[in-house]
């Protein structure tokens, strides 16, 4: 076992206040006992003080002070003119003889109150006294013995003997299991933890069977860091495979056509044009491809803030439809009057353009993408249609995900990385807008979005 472990620091903290608990209970039962005690007869005495007063001027002195004076074993005697008008008639250690000249020395030295420590000549032990003045000629004197404790005190070494090492015994077996209890499952927590630092998240799998919130608070969020871990794992596995495989197409296309030109087409003219376009063709591909997944990954690790500007939403759809008039597409558009929206525009663009690529990838035959725009007091509802086959019900929640393929058979065209949706759905959670899609079999798909107006 380690000396730095857990189990062993719990256990020695566990002995260590053990051991403080005790050396306290022997510094006060043993050094200060005589003190304590003394401390306790002058409170005695002075309580004892106290109701003879009440009663001495309430005309009760003996029926309320006897029987205080015998319970505590305390000799009183009251002098009037040098006469005793009370006597306490208890006889034990305390009660000083009535010809000690102690009397005398108080009742000349003109004093309220004073306390005496004195040796009893009867008993030759020590005795605390305590001289009050009633009134003008009335004196009242308590005494107590201070028996010495010195016989207790080693009866008490020795009982602390005995308690200190059956303490410390109980202790060590206690905190023991303490600690085995308490590191017990952090420990299995651990183990667990380093199969999953291993990339095992499958069998990385944490749970205790202990009832501590803590801890179960900590299994509960490893459980869910295990299940992110693992999302991950498997986005970065169908990432890399997919990303592999749009890579190698256009790279073995690069290379056929480059030596197609190099070695058969270099001196005819049109053929050698024709397949220098699709080099370039494949290489804008695979740019917009390494775009995309730069794109991607600094909207998931949100390193770009947004931008919020005002604009004009009607200019942007145009300006981007402009873009694609080369491709044989039908774009239905019929918003003319500028409408001033609030977001960030080059975000908010790049929406727009990856569902317009998508539209134009799964429209119909018709080819035919219509652009919607209605508005509210508040926002601005963008609708971008295709004429496709639509997408299956159970499929629609899935569209989203990278590289998500709702047709096994699907070839993905020239356009489009495959990541373009989740980029869409990235950039409109972090505006924290309203989005969505819509698909009816054989008639076509909606993708929506709202947008703030100004």
């Amino acid at each position: 076992m380690k000396s730095n472990s857990l189990k062993v620091q719990i256990w020695k903290y566990l002995s260590i206040f053990s051991i403080f608990i005790l050396s306290f209970l022997w510094l006060f039962q043993v050094l200060f006992l005589n003190k304590f005690y003394e401390f306790s007869k002058i409170k005695q005495l002075d309580n004892t003080i106290n109701l003879i007063k009440e009663s001495y001027n309430n005309n009760s002195l003996y029926s309320n002070v006897d029987n205080y004076a015998e319970d505590n074993g305390i000799c009183i005697q009251i002098f009037t003119d040098k006469k005793i008008i009370y006597d306490s008639q208890i006889f034990n250690k305390g009660c000083m003889p009535k010809n000690v000249d102690y009397r005398d020395v108080f009742i000349k030295s003109s004093l309220d109150k004073e306390t005496y420590k004195l040796i009893n000549p009867r008993f030759n032990n020590e005795v605390l006294l305590k001289a009050i003045k009633l009134n003008s000629n009335t004196y009242a004197f308590l005494s107590s013995s201070l028996q010495p404790l010195d016989g207790a005190v080693e009866i008490i070494k020795k009982e602390l003997v005995i308690v200190s090492i059956m303490v410390l015994l109980f202790s060590f077996l206690i905190g023991y299991f303490i600690s085995k209890k308490l590191s017990k499952p952090i420990e299995k927590i651990n183990k667990t933890a380093k199969i999953m630092a291993q990339g095992d998240y499958e069998n990385a799998y944490f749970f205790i069977d202990e009832n501590i919130l803590e801890l179960n608070e900590l299994v509960a969020t490893l459980n869910q860091t295990n299940d992110e871990l693992t999302k991950i794992d498997e986005l970065q596995k169908e990432i890399l495979a997919n990303v592999s495989h749009d890579l190698k197409t256009p790279l073995t296309m690069i290379k056929a056509y480059a030596e197609m030109v190099r070695d058969l087409t270099y001196k005819d003219d049109i053929k050698r044009e024709d397949n220098l376009n699709v080099i370039i063709e494949e290489t804008d591909r695979l740019n917009l491809l390494v775009n995309d997944i730069i794109e991607l990954t600094k909207i998931n690790n949100d390193l770009q803030n947004l931008n919020i500007t005002e604009f004009d939403l009607v200019e942007l759809i145009n300006s981007i439809i402009n873009r694609f008039s080369i491709m044989d597409a039908n774009f239905v558009f019929k918003n003319k009057l500028p409408i001033i929206v609030k977001a960030d525009k080059i975000r908010i663009e790049q929406v727009i353009y990856n569902l317009i690529i998508n539209a134009i990838n799964y429209t119909g035959n018709d080819k035919k993408v219509i652009i919607n725009l209605k508005e509210n007091d508040k926002y601005v509802h963008v609708e971008i249609k295709d004429t496709g086959k639509g997408i299956d019900e159970e499929d629609l929640k899935l569209i989203w995900k990278r590289y998500y393929k709702v047709d096994k058979k699907y070839r993905r065209e020239k356009k489009g990385s495959g990541i373009g949706l989740s980029i869409v759905e990235n950039i409109l959670k972090k505006h924290k807008f309203n989005y969505g899609v819509n698909s009816i079999k054989n008639k076509g798909t909606t993708f929506y979005f709202d947008i703030d107006k100004c």
